[in-house]
């Protein structure tokens, strides 16, 4: 074989093996003749967090809170993907703090962790204020939402809440996702 002959069957041969690294044992096995695309089951991993990340200290009765979050999402069967939905959404909202009635601070009648509105069909004040009780309301919308197992947090949270500022909820997924690994064996 001569020199060229010789290099373009290693350069073929070369662009093939590492179209079959690159592309992966699906496509390494493909049948050429029914190349049609392959539907493969990958498991979902949580997206990395998104932008600038904030931080607070938690008190006993936010941690309360993380803990109650946490029970409330396994009481619903979900994984701890949704617990950190959950506490990121209520650290934005509440900062873990299951707030009452504000006053003149009040943001129309939004209240607990979550500020969610009884006039909106959230459930009754007392309701809105026991963390369980607004944890699993929280989920439940949750679940309705296609995908949100991998879709960015920030998206996740503003489709069940609605915000009039709906990326801020992506600040606080690193600390959510700590406060996860951190509670959710205890």
């Amino acid at each position: 074989m001569n020199t060229i002959m010789r290099k373009s069957v290693l350069s073929v041969a070369g662009l093939a093996f590492a179209g079959g690294v690159f592309a992966g044992p699906i496509a390494a096995h493909a049948n050429p003749v029914d190349a049609k695309p392959a539907a493969v089951a990958v498991p979902s991993a949580a997206p990395k967090p998104q932008g600038e990340q904030s931080h607070i200290d938690l008190n006993d009765e936010q941690t309360a809170n993380v803990k109650a979050i946490i029970d409330a999402t396994k009481k619903a069967g979900l994984p701890e993907r949704a617990a950190v939905i959950s506490i990121a959404t209520s650290l934005q909202e509440s900062k873990l703090e299951n707030l009452g009635h504000l006053g003149d601070a009040n943001d129309h009648d939004s209240l607990g962790l979550f500020q969610q509105r009884p006039s909106s069909g959230w459930g009754t004040p007392e309701q809105i204020t026991d963390p369980a009780y607004s944890t699993t309301a929280f989920l439940k919308g949750l679940k309705q939402v296609d995908g949100w197992q991998g879709m960015p947090l920030t998206d996740a949270a503003q489709t069940v809440q609605v915000s009039a500022y709906p990326d801020a909820y992506a600040q606080w997924e690193q600390q959510a996702t700590e406060l996860v690994a951190q509670h959710w064996n205890s």
